[in-house]
Parts: C-alpha cells; structure tokens; sequence
C-alpha cells in the first residue's frame, strides 16, 4: 500500500516553501478528492474555501495568533460547516442522488423521511457540533490525497472562528468555520521536516473484541 509510506512521509508542516505552489491540476485532484470524502447521510454539509487573497489571508493570520502557514502555504483551505441543515437541504440531496442513480424521486421518501425526522430531534447547537464533524473527515481525505501528491499539509485548529466568520462573512452565508488545510511544499529549513513521527505502538490503539 503506497498510502501507508506516503502517510509515514507527511507531517504537520509547519514552514512552507513561499516560493514554490501547486499546480492547477494537483489542486483540481485535491478537489475532487474533498469532493469524494465520506459524509453523513452522504449530505456534505460543508463549503470550502479556497483562500487566494493575499490581503485577506494577512487578516485571517491576525487572527491565527499569528501563525506563519496562513500566508505562506501555497494553497489555504478553509472548511466551513452550514449552521442550519433543514428539510431543504435533504431534498436537494434527494433529487440530486435520483438523477444520478436513475432512481424515482417519490421512492426516496422514506429515506428522505428518516434523515429529516433524525434532524429534527436535534437542537440547533448539536446540528452545529455535527456538521462541523464532517469537515474533519474532509480534511482527513485532504490529508491523505496531499501525501499522494507529496504535497506538504498541516491541518489547523489555532483561530479565533468569530474573527474568520467576521472577517469573510460567513454568517450571511450560512456557514461558520471549522478547520483549515494548509497546503504546499515543506520549506527546505523547516526543522520539523526531520522528526521522526511519533505514534503509539499498534497494540495499545486497537483492541479486538
């Protein structure tokens, strides 16, 4: 499995090439790998945004505690997750998943059905809590593709979410932010580039039942 040595190769980088950006083609693979990701429901209730602008990033580092990656990776992913996921968002799901499959949208109801009423019961705060949890499974395939491409990754908690939600405007969107994906190349001096990665022997993580 070449999965298994590229994620022994990748680490959080912390000190990017400023120099050196990936392409549009690798970008576009990294997309439609996001794009793939497992989901709950397979409803992807999350947006993300690819941060271009250099002035807007210089904004959002403030409000990282002043953390280098913001502006030197090449690419900054920020995934956001929607606030609110009513009935709507599961008809759209529906409708597409019939044109896709070929499927009668009246035969989904039941299903359609189930995922509203398990909506339903949650308050507005869990829909939050939940939504957010699928970006990390997002940012995980991110991860993972990144190391294919031997694209440099490191995955971000450190912001102040008010200021990034400010700063872009996500509430008038719907969205909060969640997580960011720092993506480029390692910078040649990053002194992180040469620890050895650190993880509990196998038999401590699993335990068979």
């Amino acid at each position: 499995m070449n999965i298994i040595d590229n994620l022994k190769w990748r680490y959080a980088t912390k000190k990017f090439n400023t120099n050196k950006k990936i392409t549009a083609d690798n970008l576009e693979l990294l997309k439609e790998a996001i794009n793939l990701s497992a989901t709950s429901y397979g409803l992807q209730p999350f947006k993300v945004l690819i941060i271009e602008d250099p002035k807007v990033r210089e904004k959002l580092k403030a409000a990282s505690w002043g953390q280098a990656q913001i502006t030197d990776a090449s690419h900054l992913l920020l995934f956001c997750n929607y606030i609110e996921l009513g009935p709507d968002k599961v008809d759209g799901y529906l409708k597409l998943r019939a044109e896709i499959n070929n499927l009668k949208l009246e035969d989904s109801k039941d299903y359609g059905d189930m995922m509203k009423s398990q909506m339903a019961a949650l308050s507005p705060a869990q829909i939050e809590v939940w939504t957010s949890k699928q970006t990390y499974i997002a940012l995980g395939t991110l991860l993972a593709a990144a190391s294919e491409l031997k694209i440099d990754s490191c995955p971000m908690e450190g912001f102040n979410k008010v200021e990034f939600d400010n700063i872009l405007g996500l509430k008038q969107k719907g969205l909060s932010a969640s997580v960011i994906g720092a993506i480029g190349y390692r910078a040649d001096d990053d002194p992180y580039a040469i620890f050895k990665k650190v993880r509990k022997p196998i038999t401590e993580v699993f335990e068979t039942i």
